[in-house]
């Protein structure tokens, strides 16, 4: 409609030829076009315009949700460490060693001692904290502090070393280690801190380096001081307590524990001197924040020594010459799971860097007495861990020497016992996933129970026809279960949970034939006791009895055990025995007995969640009924993993057969069915497990939020897409189960799992809007905003799909050819596209914020300028006029003129120093400000000709009005092949604000790095690292010798196989390059391929330069005057 009403309009015009003057039709001809393909151009500017709007909706969805889930509180159960600390300090006496550093010896109590005095009484366990990120030596008190309990209380209960986690498995040879259960502790633990002023050792590669350098000598001066005390106390007379340490162990919280491994592999540290490495929350496959590329080499080269120092030692021949460097370290990774949001637990494994039979990662989820998830810096306080942590420590000292085992076995034996809980090696079997590592199993000494029942404890036997069998008290009865009976119809499994103490209180056995037989075995060797197959779970709180004799509420489960075929084979009877109450060693009987077994097959228990069901269930929730009498065991297979897409998971108690069971309806009085049900049926538990973080265990879930630590869609993701959660439910009630995935937290997930992908993606999208402009100049054509290259690159098929799928593509098949895990195709894809989507979004916004302060500058600029020239026209103001004479004679001078003629070399200059010698970040905010200044005057330019354009329109339609028309010139005359001014300048400015958003997100990678540089101002300052200097020095050179369009040095590359290579090819690589880091969630690799561009650039100038070849400019594009 728009296009026949204009040529309506263009005919009428025709029409009325005659009478109008050929001058003013061509004018309005003109106008009429204008407006025309103004039209054309807004429509067909739409669909780009939506693509980009639709990126920016769905950038600011998952932002204000992710933070709305990342601001959320907390609740992580942990109990506070109280504590009286003392801190006593060390004194230095290496003049070499940083003096702004300290060392401190941990004192627990609230009595003032002589520092001195208690230095000379040194002859525990060494063991040194090393804090994390800004950590303070201080956070060491919590754990100190309870090993200093700890070892005044003695080791746990018996009991706790009955539990069964230690399975016949791999790992290290466990049949071989010889180790008796402590009744007291030998020796305490000294625990010393280092002082490392709470530097940023996260954000700076240098500062990691010289924090490894001191821990190295803190180490070596603990070690002395002890040799110092032991010859005190000869010299005073006093008897030699202890052997002298030769090791010191060594605990690090965050980056501590990395810094910690990165001494254990350093070349001046003594032999030996360091065996045990304990980790909290700290990262070892790479740096958190992957920004600095200082901080990614320095993970890299750390990871490669420990690599090589569990490889033997041989001759270049290949004989054998010594065993490995590091044969006798031994390291434990704990995490803090899914609710450490600032180093995930993939991070924090040791696959590939430490071998299983020296070490392992668990999650706090499945630590035994622990099973909570944690903030990152609440595991240094948390009272249930650092318990645990201090036990286990100060087991592994040998009662012999009074020191830690010299036996590599023997201390990840004890590691293992105290720190792992056989729940995940149990139920392992009932998971379609597999663990990616294996973690070290331990071997039982005996498969019986140390309390011995008498027959005629028991009152009589029971014979269970059903495959369910429920215990509500402590009867003092032995019940018989038929397993070729009851466990027919593929019924082979068998589960058995309960709220009794294993072997005090409840006792399984297994049974060829019955008690009475015609053998003359005696019954020990007859019958099979799998009690110590138990494992402990987490309970949660028991209900409280309002008074003797009343009924409560049913116990949460304590202890599972589960059987499989292969462990009933050759067995025709199990029997459950539970004792009296008068038989539960000597301690008051819980209110509430429970204990509930079945016979069941795995597979009537699977409920398959499908991907879109999950997805819809974020807006309408998915319910799944349990009927009664169903499986014990409830597997719900969730296709998508939980990490990636949490869900919350609601049981609600529909019903419990109260009728069934004979309870008269007169006792039950007005309480209603929800609290008869409680009465009846037992709290659901949840058991959910990750290959990466391990088990993660939800008690008395009700409604919960399922969230598993693991790392989903990453192009090195071995994991499966799928995640299974195991549900204990009372099989005699009926449930609702409600799952509903919570938009929040799969927010927060997702910005936290592939924050680092989204940032190399930025780059690889700015690196394809440059690739845009330069194929545009490369064909005659104006440069496009940055803006607009971007929407561009998001157009479908062509561009889409060739730079966001073709290198999806291209991963897979390297994956492929390398032999290397292929991971999830579906959900690598989709996330990947998000991520690439969701860096278009950060670079449009960038693009549109940033360019509003060029338009705002320039505005007042040209008015405060025409403003300016206004006022001097007016020769009264001769301050002015003489203010201006001296700055035109100022501007003058020989030395400001070579200034002027030189910027661009100065401003190298002054950028290559800085980030040589001062810090990069520096360096690259000078070629910054080179490019918003050349911005800057483009746009003034821009604005100055747009004002007189204007202007002079106006004038020449007031000389119209006033001369005779055939005077008037054309308007429409000239040579229009060339540029104009306008055009010219709009082109600098597109060009030099792509390179400055490059070079901004640069920038900002090394900000981090430079609030360190800050903080240590005033302390002995060092040398950037020469390979961040080197990388940097490259960018600069790419943003100087290609900033303007028409000379950009990429354009006069030589050719390869007879094509030139043009700069949106080599852009294109680039882009690729910077793809492929943010899919290795490396962002800093960037630099490698901006650098290398830089690089390019100057080996092209200098060639150049030596032909004498200067001819950089197209005389085809330069403006009209």
């Amino acid at each position: 409609m728009v296009r026949s009403s204009k040529f309506s309009q263009e005919a009428t015009l025709k029409r009325g030829e005659s009478r109008e003057n050929p001058t003013d039709l061509r004018s309005k001809l003109t106008n009429i076009y204008t407006i025309e393909m103004r039209d054309v151009r807004f429509a067909m500017s739409i669909r780009p315009r939506l693509r980009i709007v639709g990126v920016l909706i769905l950038a600011a969805w998952i932002g204000l949700v992710a933070l709305f889930g990342l601001l959320k509180p907390i609740k992580n159960g942990c109990t506070m460490t109280y504590m009286y600390p003392t801190y006593i300090p060390i004194s230095v006496t290496d003049d070499t060693t940083p003096g702004r550093y300290g060392l401190y010896l941990y004192h627990e109590g609230w009595r003032k001692i002589d520092f001195k005095e208690h230095l000379k009484k040194l002859s525990g366990v060494p063991v040194l904290f090393i804090p994390g990120n800004a950590g303070s030596y201080k956070q060491v008190r919590s754990v100190a502090a309870e090993s200093d309990r700890a070892f005044q209380g003695g080791p746990f209960e018996r009991t706790f070393y009955q539990e069964a986690s230690l399975l016949r498995g791999g790992g290290a040879d466990t049949e071989s280690v010889d180790y008796d259960l402590p009744s007291q502790y030998s020796n305490r633990l000294d625990w010393f801190a280092v002082d490392l002023e709470g530097e940023h050792s996260a954000m700076d590669g240098r500062i990691l380096e010289e924090h490894t350098e001191y821990v190295v000598y803190a180490i070596h001066r603990i070690l002395d001081q002890y040799k110092e005390s032991h010859d005190t106390r000869e010299r005073e007379g006093a008897a030699a307590s202890s052997k002298l340490p030769h090791d010191v162990i060594l605990v690090g919280h965050s980056m501590g524990g990395f810094v910690a491994r990165a001494a254990a592999v350093h070349p001046r540290l003594r032999k030996s001197a360091v065996q045990t490495i304990l980790t909290l929350s700290s990262p070892h496959q790479s740096p958190p924040l992957a920004l600095q590329p200082s901080l990614g080499h320095y993970f890299a080269q750390v990871n490669r020594e420990w690599k090589k120092g569990y490889e033997v030692q041989t001759s270049p021949g290949g004989n054998y010459v010594s065993d490995p460097l590091l044969s006798g370290v031994v390291v434990v990774s704990i995490s803090g799971g899914y609710n450490d949001y600032q180093v995930r637990s993939k991070l924090e494994s040791l696959d590939g860097i430490v071998p299983s039979s020296h070490g392992f990662m668990i999650s706090s989820t499945s630590m035994t007495n622990v099973w909570l998830s944690m903030e990152h810096q609440a595991i240094l306080w948390c009272n249930q861990l650092v318990v645990q942590v201090s036990h286990t420590l100060l087991s592994m000292v040998d009662s012999k020497t009074n020191q830690p085992f010299s036996d590599t076995d023997k201390r990840l034996w004890v590691l293992t016992r105290m720190l792992q809980s056989a729940l995940a090696q149990s139920f392992n079997g009932m998971t379609p996933m597999e663990v990616s590592h294996e973690l070290p199993i331990l071997a039982s000494k005996g498969s019986t129970c140390f309390l011995d029942w008498r027959d005629d404890a028991l009152d009589r036997d029971l014979y269970i026809q059903t495959s369910t069998v429920t215990i509500l008290a402590m009867d003092g009865r032995r019940r018989w279960l038929d397993i070729d009976l009851l466990g027919s119809n593929g019924k082979n499994h068998f589960i058995f949970v309960t709220n009794l103490v294993p072997c005090s209180g409840v006792r399984l056995h297994l049974w060829p034939e019955k008690e009475k037989s015609n053998s003359n075995l005696p019954v020990c060797e007859r019958v099979l006791e799998v009690t110590s197959k138990m494992v402990l779970i987490p309970a949660g709180p028991a209900p409280k009895q309002s008074e003797p004799g009343s009924q409560t509420e049913q116990a949460p489960p304590s202890a599972v055990l589960k059987l499989g075929p292969e462990d009933m084979r050759g067995f025709r009877f199990l029997t459950i025995s539970v004792a009296p109450r008068e038989a539960v060693s000597g301690k008051p009987p819980v209110a509430v007995s429970m204990a509930v077994g079945q016979f069941f097959n795995p597979g009537d228990g699977a409920v398959e969640v499908s991907s879109q069901s999950m997805l819809l269930s974020t807006y309408w929730a998915k319910e799944i009924f349990l009927k009664e009498d169903h499986p014990l065991a409830y597997n719900l297979s969730f296709s998508t993993s939980l990490g990636l897409l949490p869900a919350t998971l609601s049981l609600k108690t529909t019903g419990c057969g109260i009728k069934t069971f004979g309870l008269p309806d007169g006792e039950t009085g007005d309480l209603d069915k929800d609290k008869l049900c409680k009465l009846r049926c037992f709290p659901p538990v949840a058991l959910a497990w990750d290959s990466a973080s391990g088990l993660h265990v939800f008690a008395n879930l009700y409604s919960e939020t399922i969230v598993i630590d693991s790392s989903p869609a990453l192009w090195s993701s071995q994991s499966s897409e799928k995640t299974t959660v195991m549900l204990l439910v009372d099989p005699h009630c009926s449930y609702t189960a409600s799952v509903h995935v919570s938009a929040p937290a799969m927010s927060s997930r997702f910005v936290l799992l592939y924050g680092p992908q989204i940032v190399g993606f930025s780059f690889a999208v700015i690196m394809f809007a440059l690739m845009r402009q330069a194929n545009q100049w490369d064909n005659k054509l104006s440069v496009p905003p940055l803006l607009s290259a971007v929407e561009y690159n998001l157009e479908m098929p062509s561009p889409f799909l060739l730079l966001a799928v073709l290198p999806l593509i291209s991963s897979l098949f390297y994956s492929f050819l390398m032999g290397q895990p292929i991971p999830p195709l579906t959900s690598f894809t989709v996330v990947s596209l998000i991520c690439y989507l969701l860096a278009n979004a950060f670079i449009s916004v960038l693009t549109i914020v940033s360019k509003f302060p060029f338009q705002a500058s320039a505005l007042v600029h040209t008015t405060v300028k025409s403003r300016c020239q206004a006022l001097e026209r007016n020769y009264s103001l001769a301050f002015l006029h003489w203010f201006s004479i001296l700055s035109s004679s100022f501007f003058c001078l020989k030395a400001i003129r070579i200034l002027k003629l030189n910027t661009t070399i100065l401003m190298t200059l002054i950028a290559v120093t800085l980030v040589s010698f001062v810090h990069p970040a520096l360096g690259l905010f000078v070629l910054l400000a080179s490019h918003a200044l050349c911005c800057h005057n483009s746009m003034c330019c821009i604005m100055m000709a747009s004002k007189r354009k204007e202007s002079l329109d106006q004038k020449n339609e007031a000389e119209r009005k006033t001369r005779h028309p055939s005077s008037r010139e054309d308007p429409v005359s000239g040579d229009l092949s060339e540029k104009s001014f306008v055009e010219t300048q709009a082109d600098i400015f597109n060009h030099r604000h792509g390179l400055l958003i490059l070079h901004l997100l640069a920038a900002l990678m090394f900000v981090p790095s430079l609030a360190a540089w800050f903080q240590r101002i005033g302390t002995g300052q060092s040398f950037p690292w020469f390979a961040d200097s080197a990388l940097c020095v490259g960018v600069i050179f790419h943003g100087i010798l290609n900033s303007r369009p028409e000379s950009s040095i990429l354009r006069s590359f030589p050719f390869f196989s007879g094509h030139q290579i043009r700069p949106h090819h080599i852009y294109l690589l680039a882009g690729y390059y910077c793809f492929f880091s943010g899919l290795e969630l490396a962002p800093y690799k960037v630099f490698y391929a901006i650098a290398s561009l830089g690089y390019i650039s100057l080996t092209l100038k200098i060639s150049q330069v030596n032909k004498n070849d200067l001819r950089f400019r197209t005389k085809s594009r330069i403006h009209r005057n």
